[in-house]
């Protein structure tokens, strides 16, 4: 019997861990298995000619958010294409489905709830050996016009009993990031999450652990990205991970989730000796608003939260990823924006809003009509209006976001995030004056290169007040482009003084004729540009910048900074 493991991911370079999970668990006795992922931006056609040139008997598709709407399209397809196949779903997209799903998708054999491995196991090795599997723990499944519903039943308690797929040679570690998990389950209990339904927290052995992430060092992955709900949930545990990653990792990234006011001090002092860009942390911050914070059941200590974070953020080694979570129980528009400077001031590498997604199989999702939350009946559920937030604040914050993500988190515009914040009162009464003016000219409609965002910029600044703040946002808005793009000669921005005087003109050759000495030789290409600024860095007095970019043959441009003032 030959089993396709299948799923559909957003992008191509993402991988599954699960699929590999589940071949590895189901082992020999299922016959034989061959995983194939695709993304949701390829042709159903496409997808369909695929599987059915494998000549599968069964196809089971892991089931998401993103690709719920394709992946039932594809098992209607299937359905008609080939009726005798066998086709399951699992995932937390369909784990909560009730029995109408097999109305409206009659090729539909089998659901599985919640954890994979020892459900399917129990239907294929059935399949394999010519019986009816009969009924199933977490499984539902069709046989003929009845559908046996099997009983709850806790997940695996020993997850060393799933074969290292790694070791297998299950998963493919050549797209650049792989997926790890080193435990399943979750501490908290927040009522917009799945995991607030499991609260059973199990972690791989040690030395399983150990055993899988040297293998993935030594062949040298790029990005390993943990999927832990919360990494650190046990100090010394982590500790220990860490420790053993710092000493055998050559080059490889790691991404944790972790809980920020979990870390002890033994754990901060351990990270101190973190090599720069080797990890980075994302933390679910979600509000701060500790009301909100005990509406949806998650206790933190936000003190120590902040704490941690500013320890992390001083010594500059783990790149920071902050969460914030719109539309919570107890929250407001006017609330949020306070929770945005807040975090703000912790100085995070990223910082991310999203509305919330009232998920299927969530408490949050159970109590929304009691707390007379609407939101999208479609895939990815999001929050439209609630007591507390109009459509349109919950919009207003969307588009806060969007800016957030060409601005802030890109990292070339820090100068003037920092001006517009002083210009505006705040961070995020900043984000939000801008928002404003992005929507007037409809710019949130189209992609824009990085030259084309520091045009409209320009022209937005240049439109409003007058006064000393407006040249200081054109000044900090011109040094933040010089500093991330290399200024050409013909096509110099208009928000630059380039007029120099004459000793000027005389610094900026020699300071360039010593730069160019020094990099002979060693195959760098230096290209230079130079312009007066008035009122950043030095207020009140004229200096003249030079920015001197190195390039060459797969180098990635660097950008020196030298200043002079008479």
């Amino acid at each position: 019997m030959r089993t396709i493991l299948s799923t559909l991911h957003s992008k191509f370079i993402h991988n599954s861990l699960a699929l590999p999970c589940l071949a590895a668990y189901c082992g020999d006795d299922c016959g034989d298995f061959l995983i194939r992922e695709f993304t949701v931006h390829e042709p159903r056609e496409s997808i369909l000619s695929q599987i059915l040139n494998e000549t599968p008997e069964v196809v089971a598709f892991s089931v998401y958010l993103w690709n719920r709407r394709e992946t039932l399209d594809l098992v209607d397809a299937l359905c008609v294409a080939q009726p005798e196949l066998r086709i399951i779903l699992g995932g937390p997209e369909v784990s909560f489905e009730g029995e109408e799903i097999f109305t409206r998708h009659p090729g539909i054999t089998a659901l599985i709830r919640g954890e994979g491995e020892e459900p399917l196991r129990a239907l294929l090795s059935a399949w394999q050996q010519g019986q009816q599997p009969g009924v199933v723990p977490r499984t539902v499944l069709r046989v003929g016009e009845e559908l046996n519903t099997g009983p709850d039943s806790p997940p695996l308690k020993e997850l060393d009993t799933v074969p290292s797929p790694f070791r297998s040679g299950l998963v493919d570690m050549a797209r650049g990031f792989v997926y790890y998990e080193t435990s399943r389950g979750c501490p908290f209990h927040c009522s917009f999450c799945l995991s607030a339904r499991d609260n059973l927290l199990r972690s791989y052995s040690m030395e399983r652990i150990k055993s899988d992430l040297l293998l993935l060092m030594q062949k040298g992955v790029a990005k390993i990205k943990l999927v832990d709900r919360t990494f650190n949930f046990d100090a010394s545990r982590a500790r220990e991970i860490f420790s053993f990653i710092l000493e055998h990792n050559r080059s490889t990234h790691f991404h944790f989730e972790i809980a920020g006011h979990l870390l002890d001090e033994a754990t901060l002092e351990l990270l101190e000796k973190v090599p720069e860009e080797m990890f980075q942390f994302e933390i679910g911050v979600q509000s701060t608003l500790e009301s909100t914070l005990d509406a949806i059941g998650r206790k933190v200590n936000m003190k120590k939260l902040e704490e941690n974070i500013r320890s992390l953020r001083k010594s500059n080694r783990i790149h920071m990823h902050l969460d914030l979570v719109a539309g919570l129980p107890g929250d407001n528009y006017n609330s949020f924006l306070k929770s945005i400077d807040r975090v703000a001031t912790l100085a995070p590498h990223h910082l991310q809003i999203e509305p919330v997604k009232l998920l299927p199989g969530s408490p949050l999702r159970d109590q929304a009509e009691e707390l007379k939350i609407r939101f999208d009946p479609n895939p990815p559920y999001t929050i439209l209006v609630s007591p507390e937030f109009s459509y349109a604040e919950l919009q207003q914050l969307q588009e806060i976001s969007r800016l957030l993500d060409l601005t802030y988190n890109s990292g070339h515009f820090s100068s003037f995030i920092r001006e517009l914040s002083d210009a505006t009162g705040s961070f995020a009464m900043g984000l939000e004056w801008l928002a404003g003016e992005w929507r007037k000219r409809e710019l949130f409609r189209f992609p824009l290169n990085r030259q084309s965002l520091f045009q409209n910029l320009y022209e937005i600044v240049r439109g409003h007040d007058k006064g000393t703040s407006q040249a200081r946002l054109i000044e900090s808005l011109a040094y933040d482009y010089a500093r991330c793009e290399r200024v050409v000669t013909n096509r110099i921005p208009e928000f630059f003084d380039t007029a120099l005087e004459p000793e000027e003109e005389l610094w900026v050759r020699t300071r360039v004729q010593e730069k160019t000495e020094a990099v002979k030789g060693q195959g760098i290409k230096l290209q230079y540009f130079a312009a007066a600024f008035s009122t950043i860095h030095t207020p009140g007095q004229r200096t003249v910048h030079l920015f001197c970019y190195h390039t060459g043959a797969g180098r990635k441009m660097q950008v020196e900074e030298y200043r002079y003032s008479d």
